[in-house]
């Protein structure tokens, strides 16, 4: 029989001294993150168990509801690695020019400022999720796009360039609930554009 696959928690110890969004704040999102981990590997390791045992039913309520609650556990777990992978204290303003992240910003959006606003006004949409630059692979092209909950809306195959997490519990303890556009505006202070520009294709 295989071995259960399991997660372990990334370390992020290096995301603090951001600005705008403190430490405190950070620290409690980890321990969010972390138990997305967790439920990650239980849910694995009950699913697998369920497959070993003969268990495997789409017709079995509990391994549906369980399999359908795998893709919400392992995308929270993924999303939040790739947003906190995503800032860095000292960031510069925006990415350089001339880079592959810039070039291809201006390929699919004309200007690097109208992607921004693009992903602003995305990202200050009402409703909880995420906002995300993805990149098709086929074109190279780069759309911004909101992510319901957290694997809802995600453009199948698509690669995660920029992650900006717009769930409440990544801005309340510094920012009122009404206050998302301050967090955006902090997020972007804080982007570490290198780090994102690994990620383009």
């Amino acid at each position: 029989m295989a071995d259960v696959k399991r997660y372990t928690p990334h370390d992020f110890s290096k995301v603090r001294g951001l600005t705008g969004i403190s430490d405190k704040q950070i620290e409690e999102h980890l321990k969010l993150y972390e138990g997305y981990v967790k439920r990650t590997n239980a849910l694995t390791e009950k699913l697998q168990g369920l497959c070993n045992e003969g268990k495997a039913a789409g017709a079995d309520p509990v391994f549906a509801e369980l399999t359908r609650r795998l893709g919400f556990e392992y995308s929270g777990m993924v999303n939040h690695e790739y947003y906190f992978a995503n800032l860095a204290p000292g960031a510069q303003a925006e990415p350089p020019a001339g880079g592959k992240l810039r070039k291809a910003i201006e390929a699919s959006f004309g200007k690097y400022e109208t992607w921004l606003a693009d992903f602003r006004a995305i990202a200050t949409m009402p409703g909880i999720g995420w906002a995300m630059t993805f990149q098709d692979p086929n074109t190279g092209w780069l759309s911004n796009h909101w992510l319901t909950l957290h694997e809802n809306n995600v453009p199948v195959g698509f690669r995660p360039v920029l992650a900006l997490d717009g769930w409440e519990h990544a801005f309340m303890r510094d920012y009122l609930a009404t206050e998302r556009a301050k967090y955006v505006d902090a997020f972007f202070k804080n982007v570490n554009w290198e780090a994102v520009e690994k990620r383009i294709a």
